[in-house]
């Protein structure tokens, strides 16, 4: 007992200590955002109804929401309730170089997660899968890809959905005159305007753009794909495995339980802010297997079910 009674002392005295020498372990991002006391999300001001702003100019959607839950689990796993969220507007071209820099933390939004880009940045388990389409007026009459030959076609810079259409016009030989757009709506002002035909992009933001138009009757999505469906992830820094498995539980956790389906429902089911659009993407049985089996898989062949 004797010898066992100095040991207890010194364990009693250096217990205490132990709780910032962990904190003092941590690295990346965490330890980025407890020493700067803020997470920072990336967000989108037009990428409708997953990042945009309502109309009183509050970033809100459906990858918003997700992020604002990944922040909860950031904030419990730091033990700082009072840690602020702020937000940082992105583009397709900027999202990377600023997630990279470590301007943003997460990025929440429409961006692809595939094999190219995980070169240069990581993501968190898919919250949505969606194929890149083209819409173009009704009265045009544009079947399919074919039809576009020698045309003029918008996509957005700095997507996926341009390098496609660049690869399908280059393979198919089609003359189509690319038009790289700074986002989405400017991308879909070209074909309502007259100056393309057609708007490449991922279906959902097509339909979703199509049906904020003034008139969604004259529009229509191609059945025709450039690409089997694609999975969207939140983006995060590369090479930060503490950080990662904090989101990755947060948002395993989340697409398991009920309350995802709340949050799709809102969404994509429901009117949304600012003009009370129902946008009536039912959830796929393929993005339901995948909220089952969370996963950070860029394949798209991963999520056909």
């Amino acid at each position: 007992m004797r010898l066992l009674t100095p040991l207890l002392a010194v364990l009693a005295l250096t217990l205490p200590l132990g709780a910032p020498a962990e904190a003092d372990a941590l690295t990346g991002t965490l330890k980025k955002v407890r020493d700067n006391n803020r997470l920072v999300l990336g967000v989108r001001d037009t990428a409708t109804p997953f990042s945009y702003l309502d109309e009183n100019q509050k970033v809100v959607g459906f990858a918003v929401d997700i992020c604002l839950k990944i922040a909860d689990a950031v904030k419990r796993e730091l033990q700082m309730p009072g840690l602020a969220v702020g937000m940082e507007f992105v583009n397709s071209s900027s999202r990377i170089p600023l997630m990279t820099n470590g301007t943003i933390d997460l990025e929440c939004g429409t961006t692809t997660n595939n094999a190219d880009r995980k070169k240069q940045v990581d993501f968190t388990n898919t919250h949505f899968l969606t194929a890149t389409r083209f819409v173009s007026k009704k009265d045009q009459s544009i079947a399919g890809l074919d039809d576009l030959r020698g045309k003029t076609v918008s996509s957005v810079a700095g997507s996926t959905n341009i390098l496609m259409l660049i690869k399908a016009n280059n393979e198919r030989k089609l003359g189509i005159t690319v038009i790289a757009a700074k986002d989405v709506p400017e991308g879909f002002l070209l074909v309502e305007t007259g100056r393309a035909t057609a708007f490449v992009m991922d279906d959902v933001q097509l339909s979703v753009v199509a049906a904020q138009s003034k008139d969604p009757a004259a529009y229509v999505v191609s059945q025709e794909t450039l690409s089997n469906p694609e999975p969207y992830g939140i983006m995060l820094r590369k090479d930060d495995p503490a950080f990662k498995a904090v989101v990755d539980r947060a948002t395993a956790d989340l697409y398991r339980s009920p309350e995802i389906m709340t949050i799709y429902d809102r969404w994509f089911l429901k009117p949304v802010p600012p003009r009370g659009l129902t946008y009536n993407v039912p959830l796929s049985s393929a993005l339901r297997w995948a909220f089952a089996h969370p996963s950070d898989n860029p394949d798209p062949a991963f999520y056909a079910h």
